[in-house]
């Protein structure tokens, strides 16, 4: 990548700014002070190989740290670090930070980190000694799927299919793979310069697929409920000699060269992999380098968090099924956006290796789909853990789309629904127990003191370089400023925003294990960040539309690795809400 490195140089130069980050950096004097609120990120927020090469040519950040310090740069310090120390303290540090200094040096001089290269602490959702105590322990996912009638010959209805339908249909061959990978290509190319969803597809890989699928239904093999049906990566996901650019300008000719475990989970389960789709620029956001990624209801609107395109193509029936990934609101936000319906699973459950890294105690994939009984089959597919994600645990999924919701207890906040109880009267419909309460009372600031360090540290090198300033999106609440201010958080405030974590787990773990089986609720409340912080897993999906024609969505959160109990309360209200089958005029 020469002219990318010709660049990298240039700013380099451009940027003697990056100099003070440096030096703060070295002495450990960092503030509190992030680029993004809470309330900024919820609605935006979300989603391997190594970084860039930048190690050519030494920065003005790295020789900075040579220069020296003195008791004014002590004193300027403590205002970022939220501390005063005296006159004769600052002194004696002065004796001795040369030494914390030369620590930090040598780290750098090591070189750039890989992305998925995670910390020597890991995260654990299951707080230790603490039972799980899923209310769903048995059913399997792929057995006993309704019946889905007779198999439809327009194109218009097998594009807005379910997965259920579509893989019961290719099992019992009225349908063809080829057939529906090929309309899954069609459509994706006929829309995409609306939507501005898809980073590359995969046509080759796919068709090569799609006909081995065929093939083997031909011979009796069959995978199961995936067998044969298109799908669709964010473009965070590795895939084999496949561009994965993580929707960013300095990694746009990225090639991968292995594929991730959840993409041969889903090759494995006899998917057709179609395309590699929009991704906010490193995980946040619809804008990438190949501009904004647009809701299929109204595409004047951006389609949100970072999952825009999975969310966007599935949404327009471009494609059966998409992955997406959630580190804060990044499945959540593009699903309600776009009117999908999302399930980020408990923290663990999917292995991320092959996906880029954003928060490493905190990053989550899972399906993205058009109805609840798919997201339990995409999910039982890519389930499970790999040694090469070290947070990743193996836990069985249970769920029986046979089994309904009543006696299920389930908690709500009554000024949620001040005005508007269509989704309580449906539950309560399908004999669900409702329970009025007031949430736990948490401070969620220090929440994101965690994944702003750690975004950082992933991206290290492109703040370091001046690469950054290559991303689209450079407002003060974009990566580029946030990666650079979170230079000043201290590493004691990091462990003790890590301290802060653990009692909120805990207050959620007596909260919910206690009382509740699940609770409903818009999908921007304060439990998005106190959730994704836990690991506690979510189910979005419709509830209805504004006046403007928009989708209106509502949360489902379940108790750790109980996923199941989500998909029978989501089911529940989707058949009674009744929003599912409404399509985007444009692309129907």
């Amino acid at each position: 990548m020469p002219e990318f490195q010709h660049g990298v140089r240039q700013m380099n130069h451009a940027h003697n700014r990056r100099a003070f980050v440096a030096r703060a950096a070295a002495l450990a004097a960092a503030g509190s002070g992030a680029g993004l609120t809470s309330e900024a990120m919820a609605k935006s927020m979300a989603q391997e190989s190594d970084q860039p090469d930048f190690s050519d040519e030494a920065t003005p950040m790295n020789s900075s740290v040579r220069e020296k310090v003195n008791e004014a740069t002590l004193e300027e310090a403590e205002k970022l670090a939220g501390i005063s120390f005296t006159q004769t303290e600052r002194k004696q540090m002065l004796r001795t930070i040369d030494e914390q200094r030369s620590m930090i040096q040598r780290r750098i001089a090591m070189g750039p980190l890989p992305n998925q290269l995670p910390p020597a602490e890991l995260f654990r959702a299951e707080l230790p000694g603490v039972a799980l105590d899923p209310a769903t322990t048995t059913g399997d996912p792929w057995e006993h799927l309704p019946d889905p009638g007779p198999c439809p010959l327009e194109s218009i209805e097998l594009a807005y299919a379910p997965v259920w339908k579509l893989g019961q249909w290719l099992k019992r061959r009225e349908l063809s793979s080829v057939q529906l990978t090929e309309l899954s290509l069609q459509r994706l190319r006929e829309a995409d310069p609306l939507l501005n969803c898809v980073v590359s597809l995969t046509e080759d890989r796919a068709m090569k697929q799609a006909r081995q699928a065929d093939e083997q239904l031909r011979a009796g093999t069959w995978r199961g409920p995936l067998h044969g049906i298109p799908w669709g990566a964010k473009d965070l996901i590795d895939a084999r000699d496949t561009r994965t650019t993580w929707g960013a300008s300095p990694y746009r000719e990225r090639v991968a060269t292995e594929d991730a475990h959840v993409v041969r989970a889903l090759d494995e389960a006899g998917a057709v992999l179609v395309a590699k789709l929009a991704v906010g620029a490193l995980a946040y956001g619809d804008i990438w380098f190949g501009g904004t990624c647009k809701n299929p209801f109204d595409t004047n609107q951006g389609s949100s968090g970072s999952s825009a395109g999975s969310a966007s193509a599935t949404a327009a029936g471009l494609v059966p099924f998409t992955l997406g990934t959630e580190t804060y609101g990044s499945i959540v936000s593009p699903c309600d956006r776009c009117g999908a319906t999302g399930l980020r699973p408990t923290f663990g459950r999917v292995a991320r290796n092959g996906v880029m890294a954003l928060c490493w105690s905190m990053d989550k994939i899972g399906p993205i789909t058009r109805s609840v009984l798919d997201t339990a089959l995409v999910l039982k597919a890519i389930n499970g853990a790999d040694p090469a994600d070290p947070c990743s645990v193996s836990e069985p999924f249970h769920f029986d789309s046979r089994e309904s919701a009543r006696g299920l207890r389930v908690a709500f906040d009554p000024s949620w629904f001040d005005g508007d109880d269509r989704v309580l009267e449906t539950l309560r419909r399908a004999k669900v127990e409702l329970v009025p309460t007031e949430m736990p009372k948490i401070d969620t600031s220090p929440l994101l003191i965690p994944l702003f360090a750690e975004s950082s540290a992933c991206f290290e090198e492109l703040t370091r370089s001046g690469a950054d300033d290559a991303l689209s999106w450079q407002e003060d609440r974009a990566w580029p400023n946030t990666f650079r201010q979170s230079w000043f958080i201290p590493a004691v405030e990091l462990v003790q925003a890590s301290r802060v974590r653990r009692q909120v787990m805990e207050t959620m773990e007596s909260f919910m294990n206690d009382r509740f089986d699940a609770i409903v609720c818009p999908p921007f409340t304060e439990l998005l960040l106190i959730t994704n912080a836990t690991g506690h897993p979510s189910v979005v999906l419709r509830r209805g539309f504004t006046a403007e024609g928009r989708p209106e969505s509502v949360t489902l959160i379940g108790r750790l690795f109980d996923e199941g109990t989500l998909c029978r309360l989501g089911r529940a209200l989707e058949d009674g809400l009744d929003a599912e089958a409404r399509r985007p005029e444009q692309f129907s």
